[in-house]
């Protein structure tokens, strides 16, 4: 009797055409949200971890593309899938940016002095390696820090609040080995600080 009753309300119109199309839906987001950290896990050097994600999205993903090849005649079943890979990637970014760990280097380069950029990141308890160069018009000051993940759109506001015409780029390192860092603050979940 129970199992009919199964039977009967995974053959209904509800499960076919709601249910079964947000299932598809928010696991593909979890997949796809998998799939991102994966690969920020990877580029970090992080194998175990990026292994057991890498099992997990396979898992979710062989699930719900069953489920949209079997349901091929439902169309919101097709939709579902794509909006959750789109959605999926959105929330994976999200997660990055909250939970990012690991360091990143800022390359700044000006064309005239440098030295405002460079006191604003002393005052602001930054290291940095500043260098006289030359560019393709003339002279350059180059300025080098190294900030954690978190604290780049900190460092991009303060250089653009000096220096709205600075050029720079940033990009990330897998190791650190010493250098002059603000003082670290507690996170919690990456979306708090103590």
């Amino acid at each position: 009797m129970e199992n009919m009753a199964l039977s009967t309300f995974f053959d209904s119109g509800l499960f076919t055409w709601g249910i079964l199309p947000a299932l598809i839906f928010f696991a593909r987001i979890c997949d796809m949200s998998l799939d991102t950290m994966r690969i920020i896990t990877i580029g970090q050097g992080r194998k175990g971890l990026a292994a057991c994600l890498g099992f997990f999205e396979v898992s979710i993903w062989l699930l719900v593309a069953r489920q949209v090849i079997v349901g091929l005649p439902n169309p919101l079943c097709f939709f579902a899938y794509a909006g959750g890979f789109a959605t999926g990637n959105y929330v994976g970014m999200w997660i990055e940016e909250k939970f990012s760990s690991g360091a990143q280097i800022i390359r700044i380069i000006v064309d005239h002095d440098g030295r405002a950029i460079v006191a604003a990141l002393k005052r602001e308890g930054f290291g940095f390696t500043s260098l006289l160069g030359q560019g393709a018009q003339g002279p350059v000051d180059m300025i080098f820090t190294i900030v954690a993940r978190h604290q780049v759109k900190c460092v991009i506001a303060l250089i653009e609040s000096v220096d709205p015409k600075a050029f720079y780029t940033i990009e990330d390192i897998r190791y650190v080995s010493e250098g002059v860092f603000p003082p670290k603050r507690r996170r919690f979940f990456g979306f708090f600080q103590a």
